[in-house]
């Protein structure tokens, strides 16, 4: 069975208001309430007990199918944005893979070690991946002290070093207390560690977060990791084939659809129009 974390409701002092509750699906649409519905139930058999028969389905077989459970609207999520420094891989890339995952969570740790840099080198060093990181701080304080800690590091183009310090073996057994992240900020090669602090301490930083946190249990994200692969809901730190199915599919859909637009595969075409002389 895949692996996730249950996410905790979001603390009082975070939690929206009720007339943010009610904006949340006005923002996204009516297609994202349902892909939160489906996501939300992913969610909860990631973390549920085995009690499949053999043969049947497993989560990961029903997410990495190729032909169902597609949302485009949660495709629109992803930013694409070149400047964004918690992202990797082009931002025109054909697909985007958006993580939400917490620091602290042992699961999104276990993703970050054993499948993540094996996606890296095969697809997003080629140009067919961008990876987009949503901090989702589910375990109370020292859980969004370390999010706005690695968006701090993001500030001075070194995220993704922080986040492989803080997903190291053993590295949140020693907890992220403020000395702690400035340790994992040396770490990451961060070389304005008074900057750092500052950008830590920052509200720029806790808006970021924030932001990220709501889009989390907008789209019904309950537990960490949870990802989209294109609009492809996914939850907990499935199997390296679970995320390959997935991204192939999304790439093919996408030459496809590019296809489609330039005429390609369509019978028209200069080609096409040679034949008929």
């Amino acid at each position: 069975m895949p692996e996730s974390t249950p996410a905790r409701k979001p603390s009082p002092a975070r939690k929206p208001t009720p007339g943010n509750k009610n904006r949340k699906p006005l923002i996204y649409g009516a297609g994202v309430v349902l892909a939160a519905a489906l996501l939300g139930f992913v969610s909860y058999r990631a973390t549920a007990p085995d009690h499949s028969s053999p043969g049947s389905s497993s989560v990961a077989d029903i997410t990495a199918d190729p032909d169902t459970g597609v949302y485009p609207k949660l495709a629109k999520l992803a930013r694409r944005d070149a400047a964004d420094k918690l992202a990797q891989g082009r931002a025109d890339a054909p697909v985007v893979l958006i993580e939400y995952a917490d620091f602290k969570c042992g699961y999104c740790g276990k993703f970050a070690r054993d499948t993540e840099p094996a996606l890296v080198k095969k697809y997003v060093d080629n140009g067919t991946l961008r990876i987009e990181w949503r901090n989702f701080p589910i375990f109370g304080a020292e859980s969004e002290a370390a999010a706005r800690a690695a968006w701090a590091a993001g500030q001075q183009d070194r995220f993704w070093q922080f986040h492989a310090a803080a997903y190291a073996e053993g590295a949140k057994e020693k907890g992220f207390g403020k000395d702690r992240l400035k340790e994992l900020a040396r770490q990451a090669g961060v070389a304005d560690l008074a900057r750092f602090a500052r950008d830590a301490d920052s509200p720029a930083a806790s808006a970021a977060v924030s932001e990220d946190q709501e889009q989390g249990y907008g789209i019904g994200a309950t537990s960490t990791p949870s990802f989209l692969i294109n609009g492809r809901p996914i939850a907990g730190a499935q199997p390296m084939e679970t995320f390959t199915s997935a991204v192939e599919a999304a790439a093919e859909k996408a030459r496809a659809t590019e296809d489609a637009k330039s005429g390609k595969g369509t019978g028209g075409g200069k080609g096409a129009e040679d034949g008929e002389k």
